[in-house]
């Protein structure tokens, strides 16, 4: 992946160093050399994660990163503390200035990039959302609650799979205040449970005393249920052959042993939060192809989805020398609603015909509205005789209740259906509705309320 990353250190050598590193990984590297210059570089350019050193003449890297965080325009700039071996206390001070994530010097390959792609990829996601929330809002609609909510820092439910019981109890112990952690030792349960609850990220220990941790997280990626679930693993020093093979088979992050609670609590925050930002934009995709084929109105499959499925079973009835059969119902004198009632009684009744027309369709039929007043059912493996009984049907259900609409309101509503089935190789979709639309008017100009079915 390609990200911009900013390399701050008021060593020439260390930015050389670690830009080295980065490009060698076809990142693209901007360097400051004092806290200022970091700001200024952030404020007018795009920058996607700050790689900075904590100690600096002048303003220091905390001073920066709590500047950078209460700035509007770059609080969601993901920025990574490097810090002295020997100096834990500078973890507990760039997490309370916003931190979200450290390395240590001497900084590990390995580490640089694994920390740089998280938070990168983490950026593309925030910087996701916030345009889909500027979208939203222009067209009137407003997400800003819910963005809130995934954007913020609240925790989220955490499985550790360790069979050391001491190590299990100091990490449940340690995310215990922030997540909601259950803790696993059989990887066969760990599996089932992940397979049938929601969990934001997974803890693994690849020192597991009765299984193997890979082959867990393997099962884990290979899972539909799970396939994006954030796993990090917990490693013992010395073992970088499987933590690459773990990387490798597309591992979110790692921990070394022993495991340090602030490193392990930002670690797991970046996975939680990404977790919730996939899901957040994944949920909303779902939803936009589901408004792009849904009838907003009425719940039903739109004009464009029905039409576009009809050619498709078209294609395969003829291919395969099945029925195929279309019906079409339009609601009797249905501007006489509108115009007696208003508009918003001429919804109800819409949205009333509706659930009717949806309990009278087959499991393998499909039901939709063609626009205004009108309906259509497509049949498959249903000659023109079934076609009519449902057809009937429908007409039946329609006119047996009258439509309770506003005010206690009761209003007799009738329909009027055509069908039509396939009859020749050249018939094409549009033939067949048109079939079933001459039936509709058939039926119309016979005194409606009535099917009739049309044939070639």
């Amino acid at each position: 992946m390609t990200a911009r990353v900013l390399v701050v250190d008021d060593i020439i050598a260390n930015v050389k160093l670690l830009g080295a590193r980065l490009t060698a990984e076809y990142f693209d590297v901007l360097s400051a050399s004092s806290g200022q210059q970091a700001l200024d570089i952030c404020a007018r350019e795009r920058v996607d994660v700050v790689l900075l050193d904590a100690m600096m003449p002048g303003m220091d890297g905390f001073e920066v990163c709590r500047r950078l965080k209460a700035d509007p325009h770059t609080h969601h700039l993901p920025v990574i503390m490097v810090t002295a071996l020997d100096q834990p206390s500078d973890r507990i001070q760039g997490l309370e200035a916003g931190a979200d994530d450290f390395l240590t010097k001497p900084v590990d390959d390995i580490a640089l990039v694994t920390r740089v792609k998280n938070l990168a990829r983490l950026k593309m996601l925030t910087d996701e959302m916030a345009m889909r929330a500027v979208t939203s809002r222009q067209l009137g609609v407003s997400d800003d609650e819910a963005l809130a909510r995934v954007m913020g820092d609240e925790g989220g439910r955490i499985m550790v799979v360790d069979d050391h019981p001491r190590s299990s109890v100091r990490l449940v112990e340690a995310l215990g205040k922030g997540y909601d952690t259950v803790a696993e030792r059989d990887v066969t349960s760990a599996l089932t449970r992940l397979a049938e609850d929601s969990f934001d990220v997974v803890l693994v220990s690849l020192s597991l005393m009765t299984a193997d941790g890979l082959r867990l997280c393997s099962q884990i990626r290979s899972l539909e249920s799970t396939r994006h679930l954030p796993i990090v693993i917990m490693v013992e020093p010395g073992d970088e052959a499987r933590l690459m093979r773990g990387l490798d088979m597309g591992i979110n992050d790692y921990v070394m042993r022993p495991i340090e609670r602030h490193e392990l609590l930002a670690r797991v925050k970046t996975q939680a939060k990404r977790k919730r930002h996939s899901d957040f934009l994944r949920n909303r995709l779902e939803e936009t192809v589901e408004q792009s084929i849904t009838d907003s109105l009425t719940g039903l499959h739109n004009r464009r989805y029905l039409e576009g499925h009809l050619r498709t079973l078209v294609n395969q009835s003829m291919q395969q020398g099945r029925s195929l059969s279309v019906l079409i119902a339009d609601i009797d004198h249905f501007k006489q609603v509108n115009d007696s009632f208003g508009h918003d009684v001429g919804d109800m009744v819409l949205r009333e015909f509706s659930q009717r027309f949806r309990r009278n369709t087959r499991g393998i039929d499909l039901a939709g509205r063609l626009g205004g007043e009108e309906f259509v059912i497509i049949m498959p493996d249903t000659d023109i005789e079934r076609a009519s009984q449902v057809a009937e049907r429908l007409r039946a259900c329609v006119a047996a209740d009258e439509f309770s609409v506003q005010g206690g309101k009761r209003i007799k509503v009738t329909a009027s259906v055509g069908v039509a089935t396939l009859e020749r190789a050249e018939d094409t979709p549009d033939v067949l509705l048109k079939r079933a639309d001459r039936g509709l008017y058939a039926a119309k100009r016979a005194g409606r309320n009535r099917v009739e079915a049309e044939a070639a």
